[in-house]
């Protein structure tokens, strides 16, 4: 079949010439290859669509556009014409918006703009005078705004196809030899036939841009992008997405030419406002290594590009974790250069604020010993560090258990909803009540090892404190009774959080409510009770102590959920290491640093229960010694 096809496309590319071709080859060319642009829609401004490649022609003449000079920001002239840019540099053109708190702005205005206008591409065919005989096929789209994590105004991308002839008349007569598509700074080649570049008719490549970054792809996924003047961050090209076949402008080869045709070509300034950094409107492509070294350049091209894991079976994987912090650090960064006095004062009151808050609590001694005591807030953390810590071999065996429940919810859904593989590579979705069905079965399995893990651990913990000697094994032993009843109570609290939690009004009593209940596990546990009582007993001991119990299991389960996704994004920056063993590895980790939040919890437990049982009671402030001295 592929035979067939490279045969059906090497027929079109030498039997299908236009007639055209012989007053403009360069037309011609350029029409033959035009890409089908597939755009990502966007979401966060109605009425949905995305920035569109422009005519840039659009912007002369047009009274909300300035051009200003090369000694700042003194105005040179409203609405420039083409003709006004030609031949200046250092000077840049300004659109009516912030970059650095664009909100939807810069669409409101394109789209006012772009009305009653198609999309535009330019073309342009240009040699390389390294390499005699090869020609390369260029396609030039510019959008309006750049709404990456590297916000600027102006936006220069590219595609090129490259040629085995010295002309366009003779490139009409073979079809090309390679794609190219620009990614940031450089560009991810493909051969023609390649499997992953998708073909429209036989000769019109389909590119992917990205949201917000307009870097080219070849297929719907995540993609993980870095450049030294760019930043890091993930690109997006997944669907939605809608097609766009731009209108094709051919920019002569020649130098002469093109100034008399396009004069904006000849402009070596910037195309959007000054800002400092990677903030900055970009150069034209003119001032590009590809404009007149195109072949030298697509010897630098990379083969691939390396797609982000969408989910994966350990929780919040690493690549995740990585594109959210890039995103936040990103929107940091922008604060920062848009207004450094004021981030510069808020961050440092918030550091104020932690610095004053940790000083405000007790965290020796410590003792870890000794379960059933009142503790302070610190004393709770440090406690269940210091166990977790002495005790790391037995609660990281405890936790490395939970893996194999994980293993069997993403294998489930892998074969009955094809919804994602064992190490976190997304596929496909589907719907229905199936899908339901192994929903509500993966989530009650999760809820469930999550359950038992930690009432394992405080089964643990006390043994330890009897000091009795206890294994993974032993603890899961002693746990096991209790599956039934605290499986029933996870999910009942769980439906109730959820269907609460899906009102925005009803947020409040949502996160009130699984305060109360955090402690389910260890009451059901270590008291005995059934589902319904062991609801009751957590809320009882919760009550009175919201703010205490809650911040301790969000700082005990914060901790731990980070730890892996956090190993695994610098093994991302630093190491060549693939995603989805990178995603393992930090699964592993948060498998095996789980059981700190359980640890955490049986402290939080133990302390909630003697200050209940001994209310009123004058707490000690310096807890027992844990060894005994000879005299």
């Amino acid at each position: 079949m592929r035979a067939r096809l490279s045969l059906l496309t090497v027929l079109v590319a030498c039997v299908a010439v236009p007639t055209a071709s012989a007053a403009n080859p360069e037309q011609a060319l350029a029409e033959r290859y035009a890409p089908v642009v597939r755009l990502v829609e966007h979401t966060d401004c109605a009425p949905g669509k995305p920035f569109l490649p422009i005519d840039v022609n659009l912007l002369f003449d047009e009274p909300t556009v300035a051009l200003r000079g090369p000694w700042g920001n003194d105005l040179v002239k409203i609405a420039p014409s083409a003709e006004d840019l030609a031949g200046l540099f250092e000077y840049h053109l300004d659109f009516p918006g912030s970059a650095l708190d664009p909100g939807c702005s810069y669409l409101t205005w394109e789209r006012r703009l772009v009305e009653g206008h198609s999309p535009t591409v330019y073309a342009h065919v240009a040699t390389d005078p390294a390499h005699p005989g090869k020609l390369a096929l260029q396609y030039w789209l510019f959008y309006v705004f750049n709404d990456w994590n590297n916000l600027h105004e102006g936006d220069w991308e590219m595609i090129q196809l490259d040629f085995d002839a010295p002309t366009a008349a003779k490139a009409l007569e073979h079809p090309p030899v390679g794609v190219g598509y620009s990614q940031h700074e450089g560009a991810e080649r493909a051969a023609w036939g390649d499997e992953k570049l998708e073909l429209v008719s036989g000769t019109h490549p389909v590119v992917h841009p990205a949201a917000g970054s307009h870097a080219n792809f070849y297929g719907e996924s995540l993609y993980l992008g870095s450049s030294a003047s760019e930043g890091v961050g993930c690109d997006d090209t997944r669907g939605p997405t809608f097609d766009v076949r731009p209108v094709v402008r051919t920019i002569p080869s020649d130098p002469q030419a093109a100034a008399r045709e396009d004069p904006w070509i000849t402009f070596e300034g910037r195309w959007g406002e000054l800002r400092p950094a990677f903030f900055n409107g970009p150069t034209g492509p003119n001032l590009k290594e590809q404009w007149t070294e195109p072949i030298t350049w697509s010897e630098g091209w990379r083969s691939r590009s390396y797609t982000v894991p969408g989910s994966s079976i350990f929780g919040t994987s690493a690549t995740d974790f990585f594109c959210g912090a890039v995103g936040r650090g990103s929107s940091a960064l922008v604060r920062l250069v848009d207004q450094p006095l004021v981030f510069t004062l808020v961050l440092a009151a918030l550091v104020l604020l932690l610095i004053f808050l940790l000083t405000r609590t007790r965290w020796r001694p410590s003792a870890p010993l000794h379960l059933p005591r009142r503790r302070a807030w610190g004393q709770i953390l440090s406690a269940s560090g210091r166990m977790y810590a002495t005790r790391f071999g037995l609660l990281a065996g405890i936790g490395v258990v939970f893996v194999p429940i994980l293993l069997i919810v993403s294998l489930l859904q892998a074969l009955v909803l094809h919804a994602t593989s064992i190490f976190g590579v997304q596929t496909s979705g589907d719907s229905g009540a199936l899908a339901f069905v192994v929903l509500a079965v993966g989530t009650s399995l999760t809820l469930l090892g999550l359950g038992i893990v930690q009432a394992a651990t405080a089964r643990a913990l006390v043994e330890i404190d009897a000091g009795r000697p206890t294994g993974v094994v032993h603890a899961y032993r002693l746990a096991a009774d209790i599956v039934v009843p605290l499986l029933v109570a996870l999910v009942a609290a769980s439906l109730v959080v959820s269907l609460l939690a899906s009102s925005f009004f009803l947020i409040p009593i949502a996160i009130w409510l699984a305060g109360r209940w955090c402690l389910i596990a260890p009451v059901i546990e270590l008291e005995s009770v059934g589902a319904l009582t062991g609801l009751r007993r957590s809320g009882r001991l919760v009550q009175g102590r919201w703010l205490k119990v809650a911040s301790l299991i969000v700082v005990g389960g914060g901790l731990a959920l980070v730890a892996g996704p956090l190993i695994g994004a610098v093994l991302i920056l630093v190491t060549g290491a693939p995603f989805w063993l990178v995603n393992v590895v930090s699964g592993v980790i948060y498998a095996v640093t789980m059981p700190f939040v359980a640890v955490t919890s049986v402290y939080v437990y133990f302390d909630a229960r003697v200050s209940l049982e001994l209310e009123g009671e004058r707490e000690e402030v310096v807890l027992p010694a844990e060894i005994t001295l000879a005299p």
